[in-house]
């Protein structure tokens, strides 16, 4: 069920330039020209920049840089599964602890929950996330895919092939999808998914699939540590990027490779992911726990898993580990 505010921006983006009269967008919504009123108000507080002519109605002229859900919804049009619902914290810890609680309680797939700002953020291995105010992309989103545990490696494999759409779809660039969870822009860390599950002996019970993004931040802002290795879509582009744009481009995209992987049709997911991953093909040494293996990456299997050909001609399955491109 949309909410009214929704409905308002959907019908104001679908008018563009010739506008809306507030008689008409009262009777679409089943409330009085005064409630349509007061709506509006309360949008342009939060930013908005809604014109109200007398002869041109309303016209939307400006959106701010914030994430709210009902812009998001109104952006983001007909999906299967993802962005049934949206909610949008100002602050949280990590969003995949809030879509965890969520999952716990029953909620149906398909909630996506976004942070402006998180205060604990972390990536893979128990790795701190930066992820400062109203500068990135901070998301979760909670999947229950027909799937066995060993097969939820395809869940990771298709954000990573979303993310990757998401990014050149907005930005023109070509980012490189490193395994198992990386996307580079130059050589540089932009983005990273982090996907944890909950799953009995022969079924995936829940996924939590979060995915970070650096996308306005200067080079300033980040730690002079992670200069050399990290970057934003900003500073790849040279422009400032719509994080709400981005925002919805990643749920029209995930939920489009989230249908592939529900209908058994994973190979078209890992066909484009070995297209864009720089790991396949090149020599690589994988650290899990205290054990380096060292050998080529040759592919992806029916599962989502990395084959590893080590040194010694062994086909290892690997999903889960460091990885370090070797000279």
């Amino acid at each position: 069920m949309m909410s009214v505010d929704t409905l308002i921006l959907t019908a104001l983006r679908a008018a563009g330039e010739t506008g809306v009269a507030g008689t008409e967008l009262a009777a679409r919504l089943g409330v009085s020209r005064a409630a349509v009123w007061a709506r509006i108000r309360e949008l342009r507080a939060l930013g908005y920049e809604i014109e109200a002519s007398p002869h041109r109605g309303y016209r939307l002229l400006g959106v701010p840089d914030l994430l709210h859900a009902d812009d998001l919804r109104s952006r983001l049009g007909p999906t299967r599964v993802l962005g049934r619902d949206i909610q949008v914290f100002e602050e949280t810890t990590s969003t995949n602890d809030v879509v965890e609680r969520l999952a716990r309680d029953g909620v149906k797939e398909g909630v996506v929950v976004f942070a402006e700002a998180q205060t604990r953020g972390r990536g893979r291995l128990g790795r701190k996330w930066l992820s400062p105010a109203r500068k990135g992309l901070w998301l979760s989103a909670l999947l229950r895919p027909p799937l066995t545990p060993t097969a939820a490696t395809q869940v990771t494999v298709a954000a990573a092939v979303a993310l990757f759409r998401a990014i050149r779809s907005q930005t023109g660039l070509t980012p490189e999808i490193k395994w198992p969870n990386d996307l580079l822009l130059g050589g540089r860390k932009t983005a990273g998914i982090l996907t944890e599950m909950a799953a009995e002996p022969d079924k995936v019970k829940h996924v939590v699939v979060g995915v970070g993004v650096d996308v306005n931040l200067t080079a300033s802002e980040f730690p002079e540590e992670l200069r050399p290795i990290a970057t934003s879509l900003r500073i790849a582009t040279g422009q400032r990027q719509s994080r709400a744009e981005l925002a919805v481009r990643l749920l029209q995209e995930l939920d489009r490779v989230y249908e592939l992987i529900c209908t058994g049709r994973f190979e078209i997911v890992a066909d484009e992911w070995e297209e864009h991953c720089t790991t396949i093909g090149r020599r690589v040494t994988i650290h899990q726990g205290g054990r380096p293996l060292q050998g080529t990456a040759e592919s992806l299997d029916p599962d989502g898993a990395l084959l590893l050909r080590t040194d010694y001609g062994r086909l290892e399955r690997i999903i889960g580990g460091d990885v370090t491109l070797d000279k």
